[in-house]
């Protein structure tokens, strides 16, 4: 498995995809995503950082499978009350976001916008900057004064969530949950935002 995945960092960085976006399409940490790059194809393996890669083709490739597990996100949503906008973080949260929208306004009466988030390890050459927290496309609907959801497809670190939560508040909006496929640390909330997700992977030992 950890041949496969160097493989694919390396080739992943060869089409020039920055370490975010690497650790976004491996659904690894950073720092998996940066230890995975650095490493040679059928070279001896060691020193792996500790992570769980996570694959989620089965459901990527097919649109349907897609909605089967938006309408599930969406129905954790309702828990919280009134949405205004999802707000699905770039690229694997989008998919999810747009589904949901379109679900809770069509199938629950919710008027509900779809809103972007580009994360700042998505940006090339990037650097871990502290006072740099991502932003809102202005492509998509506003967020100012609005009652959010966040949507991604794993939690790996809680970096990006975080920087989500805070740039939302900074523009004036509310976040009332986070919702995600997979909880890859196994917390209950971010920046006193409740996270929900359909699964919570659990580390033993």
């Amino acid at each position: 498995m950890n041949e496969q995945l160097i493989k694919k960092a390396n080739e992943l960085r060869n089409h020039g995809f920055t370490t975010g976006e690497i650790a976004d399409e491996l659904n690894v940490s950073m720092d998996t995503a940066r230890w995975l790059a650095l490493q040679k194809h059928n070279e001896k393996i060691k020193n792996a950082p500790i992570d769980f890669a996570i694959n989620w083709n089965s459901l990527g490739e097919s649109s349907s499978r897609l909605r089967y597990v938006s309408l599930a996100l969406s129905d954790m949503v309702l828990d919280h009350g009134e949405v205004n906008v999802i707000v699905g973080i770039a690229v694997s949260g989008i998919p999810f976001a747009t589904m949901m929208a379109d679900v809770l306004e069509l199938e629950k009466g919710l008027k509900t916008s779809l809103a972007v988030f580009h994360p700042i390890k998505h940006r090339k050459g990037e650097k871990e900057k502290t006072n740099d927290e991502g932003a809102i496309s202005e492509n998509f609907a506003s967020v100012k004064g609005k009652k959010v959801i966040i949507v991604d497809d794993v939690i790996t670190s809680g970096k990006t969530v975080t920087q989500v939560i805070n740039t939302l508040k900074k523009l004036g909006a509310k976040p009332i949950a986070v919702t995600v496929l997979i909880d890859k640390i196994g917390i209950s909330e971010i920046e006193g935002i409740p996270i929900e997700s359909l699964i919570k992977v659990s580390r033993l030992g």
